[in-house]
């Protein structure tokens, strides 16, 4: 236990100075100050105490796209290290689709240690269990046009079905089932509340020229897009806005497809883009 009680990690993040992760230290264990080794160290020694356990440990990153290429890198060294001891040691590693393309261009062998799997969003059957049977439980059943409806309009978004399917519960009439009607009063609700909350926080993180490129992709309809057209979209050429594309794409705002095509990271965010462009024109000219 030495490694773990010496291993900390700090990190300097706007606007909040230095923030530490860590305990009171034990000198000479994983305090080189090399994050590779000493994230190294950390792992195998949690591997082998859990060996000697019987049981395994499991290590897991949620929204790995956002890791400094230095941590994934040092994830991965660990990672292989503890392959080569068969430790009995894993890690769930989840994050959007260029994610991939990091993982190979942070260390040339990560391929040989992932299993890479693509979660899309859910079926349309996988959708409509998702919100009747919770619903089924306390007593309540959904019209299925209303069901059709909700899992039309979320397009089998995991967080876009929790968020409708809570707008049409709050709002129906009851007393033990979900309408039509119900839903069509939900949608515009829990579209503002996707505007206001969800996609603005998003919004938010970008710089007048990436906003700029976000609306040129949104004027070419759902996606994905091909880059030239989005550059073309703007009136400039791939080469003037590579950064900004390339900035989105770090932000998590959008991802590339495969190469030479962008697409907006979460469904829908195109129609939000287009509403913000005709509130923006409607204020312009009142």
């Amino acid at each position: 236990m030495r490694v773990l009680k010496s291993f900390q990690v700090s990190r300097k993040l706007p606007g909040a100075g230095d923030v530490m992760v860590g305990i009171d230290p034990e000198v000479g264990w994983a305090d080189s100050g090399l994050l590779d080794e000493d994230l190294t160290d950390l792992l195998v020694e949690v591997g082998k105490l859990a060996g000697s356990r019987g049981v395994g440990a499991l290590f897991t990153v949620d929204e790995a796209q956002y890791l400094p290429r230095e941590y994934l890198s040092a994830l991965i060294t660990g990672l292989h290290r503890i392959g080569q001891q068969q430790l009995p040691l894993m890690a769930a590693v989840a994050g959007l689709p260029s994610l991939v393309g990091e993982v190979a261009e942070a260390r040339t062998y990560s391929e040989r240690l992932f299993h890479f799997r693509v979660i899309n969003s859910l079926s349309p059957d996988e959708a409509a269990t998702a919100l009747s049977k919770p619903s089924e439980a306390e007593g309540v059943r959904w019209d299925p046009a209303a069901l059709e409806q909700v899992v039309a309009v979320t397009e089998g978004y995991p967080y876009f079905l929790q968020e409708f399917g809570k707008q049409a519960w709050d709002v129906a009439d009851g007393p033990d089932q979900i309408t039509p009607s119900d839903v069509s009063v939900a949608i515009p609700i829990a579209i503002d509340e996707l505007d206001t909350g969800f996609y603005r926080a998003r919004m938010d993180r970008t710089t007048g020229a990436e906003r700029a490129y976000l609306a040129a992709m949104a004027s070419l309809g759902s996606g994905p897009y091909r880059s030239g057209e989005v550059a073309a979209a703007m009136g400039k050429s791939t080469t003037q806005v590579g950064s900004h594309r390339n900035s989105l794409i770090r932000k998590g705002l959008c991802y590339s497809a495969r190469h030479g095509v962008i697409a907006f990271s979460v469904p829908k965010f195109d129609d939000f883009v287009r509403r913000e462009l005709e509130e923006t024109r409607h204020h312009g000219s009142a």
